[in-house]
């Protein structure tokens, strides 16, 4: 559907300005338009941050769901709280990393869990306008009577309160804005969508 690929974007110059766990390239580049021939010459800041992956621990027997709070550094200025209601998280930490290993990783690291059954529901981008992240969000059919209390690892300052909520109170907390992170927002809705068929495939 779409017209134009990565062939039609020429980078003319490309420059790293901070190097670090966020890290800033600027991109002079120029690029074809819709009405025929290319845009000027222009610049756009970028961040590199690496790619994520999202892990949704739903328990089908019980119906369920592993909901974890921790501190997040981006939400300071909220008028409620910088600790927010999220699902299983963690970074890919290099490029030939599969993200399923690090989905058990996290499972099992963040809220004490193991799974047989971790399902793929997609991949999306985070913020393409400024930021090259791509998370993979993953659906994780678990036993949550086996979660732990508290979670994460203190080596990387986690501190993370494990809930374990009916199914029903979650999609409550998600539609009184409770919920408001995109990675957390995007898997329960998926989860949402596609439950029956997980249940009875």
């Amino acid at each position: 559907m779409q017209k134009f690929n990565r062939k039609d974007v020429e980078i003319v110059k490309r420059k790293s300005v901070r190097e670090g766990f966020l890290s800033i390239l600027v991109y002079q580049l120029r690029h074809r338009l819709f009405g025929g021939g290319w845009s000027p010459e222009f610049e756009r800041e970028v961040m590199d941050r690496g790619h994520a992956v999202v892990v949704l621990p739903y328990d089908p027997q019980r119906d369920t769901i592993v909901l974890l709070e921790q501190f997040r550094i981006g939400a300071l200025d909220l008028d409620d709280s910088p600790w927010l209601l999220e699902f299983v998280a963690g970074m890919i930490d290099h490029d030939d990393e599969p993200a399923e290993q690090v989905a058990h990783r996290e499972l099992a690291e963040e809220a004490g869990l193991t799974t047989d059954q971790l399902h793929y529901a997609l991949t999306y981008l985070s913020t393409p306008g400024g930021c090259t992240e791509k998370i993979s969000v993953y659906i994780a059919l678990v036993d949550s009577s086996k979660a732990s209390r508290q979670g994460g690892l203190a080596a990387e300052n986690e501190d993370i309160l494990v809930h374990v909520l009916p199914r029903s109170q979650v999609i409550e907390l998600l539609e009184q804005g409770k919920i408001n992170n995109a990675a957390s927002v995007i898997a329960l809705q998926w989860l949402q969508l596609h439950r029956q068929h997980l249940i009875h495939p």
